[in-house]
């Protein structure tokens, strides 16, 4: 008799796990806190593939509704994990004893509570419909500047970056040496000459082109090279002198583990860095890679010498040391992750290789450059 009461805990201990696996599909909905003291709703759909596997999607919908895939989702007993690379979110999670919610935390940066409860047709929020991208700019046009406004950066302004609003490019915080090293692909080492505030004067920029539509990555730096020609007098020449490098190589006979992305998706990359060792790239190139490391990470020009075509998604994550990310200011104290160094992460993650050499380089020698009238 107790061996048989036994056998029947055991079997209905079985079935309350796949029902509790079954009972994960669905819809879940969430409160996080910004951190700027702002709430916003998080929303989850988890299905079943016809491989029995487990999908997930998640929306933030009052931060636009774009559906982002989870790259991991993993049910184990009671407890939930998944991750989505795109936005660096981990969360892990357990069910209530009814099953209908889930208590867990959430970690993009820094760790928050996040509970989640099962929507119902009569409770579940409205997703709204994702704002549409915006056209294209004609792949053969060669945009020219419209209007241009440029002022200096307020002194506490913090980061940089690029964008746009619509079809207007904004410019942030950045200095000359960094816009010459993003409209040219080059790193500061390959910028010679020039007046001493090329990096002590930081600068925001408005750019509205004369061509409709939003540029492709080759025509947003054409843009660039534009205000820096008009707006800030450039004048330069290019030689060739030997220097110290990094290059990535494809190592013989291996396949990349990069994601090959289908034609027809965003017409600009994403290479953004939420920390210090972690980038989530989506829709880029080799070489594009090279110019995002050797722009906001190496002390180092970085040459792409592989052969390899098209745009992929990646993430590589890896824990730097002291000579990277320099360029966005003061030396970091970065704490410890357990990840490998970026020469392991690159062969682990990506495929590749990436190591330390010289190698003949283009340098621009500035014969003149001038302040832009603020307007």
């Amino acid at each position: 008799m107790k061996s048989r009461l036994l056998a029947i805990a055991m079997l209905l201990c079985l079935s309350g796990a796949t029902l509790l696996g079954q009972d994960f599909v669905g819809t879940w909905q969430g409160t996080a806190a910004t951190g700027a003291g702002a709430q916003i709703r998080i929303v989850l759909r988890i299905t079943r593939a016809a491989d029995g596997k487990l999908e997930g999607q998640l929306f933030s919908i009052d931060q636009g509704a774009q559906a982002r895939t989870m790259s991991q989702l993993a049910l184990d007993g009671r407890v939930v994990k998944w991750k989505v690379d795109a936005l660096s979110v981990t969360y892990e999670g357990t069910f209530t004893p009814d099953g209908n919610g889930i208590n867990g935390t959430l970690t993009q940066n820094n760790p928050q509570p996040l509970n989640f409860v099962r929507a119902t047709p009569q409770t579940a929020w409205t997703i709204p419909e994702p704002t549409p991208p915006p056209a294209a700019m004609a792949a053969t046009a060669d945009p020219g500047i419209e209007v241009a406004t440029i002022k200096l950066s307020p002194p506490d302004v913090r980061g940089r970056g690029i964008g746009f609003r619509g079809a207007t490019l904004t410019v942030t915080n950045y200095n000359l040496l960094n816009a010459i090293t993003f409209a040219y692909d080059v790193h500061e080492q390959q910028i010679s000459g020039g007046p001493a505030w090329k990096s002590s004067d930081r600068f925001e920029m408005v750019i509205r082109p004369d061509t409709p539509g939003q540029p492709n990555a080759r025509q947003l730096k054409r843009l660039i090279q534009k205000v820096l020609a008009e707006r800030f007098q450039l004048a330069f020449h290019i030689e060739k002198r030997e220097l110290s490098v990094y290059t990535i190589t494809q190592p013989p006979n291996t396949t990349h583990k990069m994601t090959p992305v289908t034609p027809g998706g965003p017409n600009l990359p994403t290479l953004r860095y939420p920390r210090a060792g972690l980038l989530p790239a989506r829709n880029a190139t080799v070489t594009e890679l090279a110019g995002s490391l050797q722009t906001a990470v190496m002390d180092r020009p970085v040459i792409n010498q592989t052969k390899i075509e098209g745009r992929f998604d990646f993430t590589l994550d890896w824990m730097p040391d002291e000579t990277q990310f320099a360029s966005f200011g003061s030396a970091q104290s970065i704490p410890e992750t357990g990840k490998p160094n970026i020469y392991e992460a690159f062969r682990e993650q990506l495929g590749l290789k990436l190591e330390s050499t010289r190698a003949p380089a283009d340098i621009i020698v500035i014969d003149k450059v001038e302040k832009p009238s603020e307007n």
